[in-house]
């Protein structure tokens, strides 16, 4: 079979399945004003809304109007948070860099204090104590 025999089969059987499929009804909702309205149930009350209620929706608000208190609210809520995880993911870093710093320093005085003890110990001639007592 050529390569159109199958693309024809394939959108003919998948036209088949959403024509017989009981799921699927109609992508769009009525405005109820035809005799019986169904009212959408679950999330297709959430997803569609009725045609006055989406005409109007991008016309709530024009480009000059300013913005609702709630939506500024909630604009610097988000803001806020990213600040406090901003904040506490520097904090974090800092503190840890602080403690290798603090680890290295330690270990580079412990390598200063043996070798110091070395050295006194290889130039020590037995003729004055080793450390100056009480001076």
């Amino acid at each position: 079979m050529s390569w159109t025999h199958l693309v024809f089969l394939s959108l003919l059987a998948t036209l088949l399945i959403l024509t017989l499929s009981p799921g699927v009804r109609s992508a769009s909702v009525r405005d109820g004003r035809e005799g019986k309205a169904a009212e959408p149930k679950g999330s297709a009350r959430r997803v569609f809304m009725p045609d006055a209620d989406g005409a109007n929706f991008f016309k709530k608000r024009s480009r000059r109007s300013g913005k609702y208190e709630a939506e500024v609210l909630a604009e610097q809520r988000v803001r806020m948070s990213a600040d406090e995880r901003r904040r506490e993911y520097y904090d974090e870093q800092r503190n840890e860099f602080e403690n290798y710093v603090e680890e290295e320093r330690d270990e580079q005085d412990e390598r200063t204090r043996e070798k110091t003890e070395q050295w006194r110990e290889f130039h020590y001639d037995g003729l004055y104590p080793r450390y100056p007592r009480g001076w």
